[in-house]
């Protein structure tokens, strides 16, 4: 990590907030060199995404120094799922602002470690920079996936069905409730600001070869499902009813029906669509259960031009408009 800190050397940043955070990984090398260096296991595949994040457009500037962390982190190790990959490292580039206080840097710090925690995944270098605004994070994730069992978006097949984890929209509707666009929402505010990478089950659906595609929710569900139909050149049909929504956004939808189209291409939940061949369907739900996930089929892929339908409680195409979401 290197350049220059708001607050004291960066050195002294970098030492007192940063390097508590690659101890004891030797690919690290103390956070003293400007790289890192790692092994890459045999029978495996390095994955590596990055995303960058800048406050006022990816996230809300009011956000804690610690949602903030986790939102980072969050956002990069569902790419590595979405890829049935397994952490392995993470660099950050971080730009704060010159007013920056240290007690914000060592909050964010600590929110990083705690977000990175149980994920498998070190901090092994990057960035420390002042910038005249606005405060703005870039985090490369790095991950191994074995030999022929990286999901893609482009193994979708005509037949086969479409599934999410989770629950659908809580970012999007988070995101109202935190701007006071709706009212707060403890639970909301939480899956906008605190989204769980779903790891530990997109490996496990790649390692029994059970998904023929996956993505990532985090444009909203109808925009990532047509990338997976981009892809593999098909074209898929959604139910509105079989998208499963928490309790909270449930009650939202259901005292607001125009909200139903916020849940369905709103941003930010970081679920996984997957689709997977109607023969698996047995396996995956057992699989589910093992891992204690909510999975849930809400569609089908047919054959045509690549296209997203989502239908009604009665069978009839919503109009979607563009059907995807740009972060704020």
């Amino acid at each position: 990590m290197t350049d220059q800190s708001p607050n004291g050397s960066e050195f002294d940043i970098i030492k007192r907030y940063f390097m508590p955070l690659a101890a004891g990984d030797k690919a690290a090398l103390g956070l003293l060199d400007d790289a890192a260096v790692l092994d890459v296991p045999q029978g495996y595949k390095l994955v590596v995404t990055t995303d960058a994040l800048v406050a006022g457009v990816h996230f809300l500037e009011n956000l804690s120094p610690a949602d903030i962390a986790y939102k980072v982190v969050g956002v990069n190790l569902s790419d590595l799922a979405a890829m049935g990959a397994s952490p392995r490292a993470v660099f950050l580039a971080a730009q704060f602002p010159k007013n920056t206080p240290e007690t914000w840097i060592a909050a964010f710090a600590q929110g990083l470690g705690a977000a990175l925690s149980g994920s498998g995944a070190t901090l092994l270098g990057g960035d420390t920079v002042t910038t005249p605004g606005p405060m703005a994070f870039t985090l490369t994730a790095l991950g191994f996936a074995p030999l022929r069992k990286v999901l893609t978006r482009s193994g979708a097949k005509v037949g086969d069905d479409v599934y999410v984890t989770g629950t659908i929209g809580d970012g999007a509707l988070g995101l109202l409730c935190l701007t006071g666009k709706l009212p707060a929402d403890a639970f909301l505010a939480k899956r906008y600001a605190r989204p769980e990478a779903r790891f530990v089950f997109a490996q496990a659906l790649a390692e029994h070869m059970f998904a023929s595609a996956c993505v990532d929710i985090s444009d909203g569900l109808a925009a990532d499902v047509g990338h997976i139909c981009e892809a593999s050149n098909v074209a898929a049909t959604l139910e509105a009813q079989r998208v499963p929504l928490s309790d909270s956004a449930r009650d939202l939808v259901k005292a607001d029906k125009t909200l139903l189209k916020t849940v369905l291409t709103g941003g930010d939940d970081y679920e996984l669509a997957f689709t997977a061949a109607p023969k698996n369907a047995s396996s995956i739900e057992a699989l589910a259960v093992e891992k204690g996930l909510r999975v849930t089929r809400i569609g089908t892929i047919l054959e045509g031009a690549p296209k997203t339908r989502v239908l009604d409680e009665i069978g009839r195409p919503m109009d979607l408009g563009h059907g995807g979401y740009v972060h704020l």
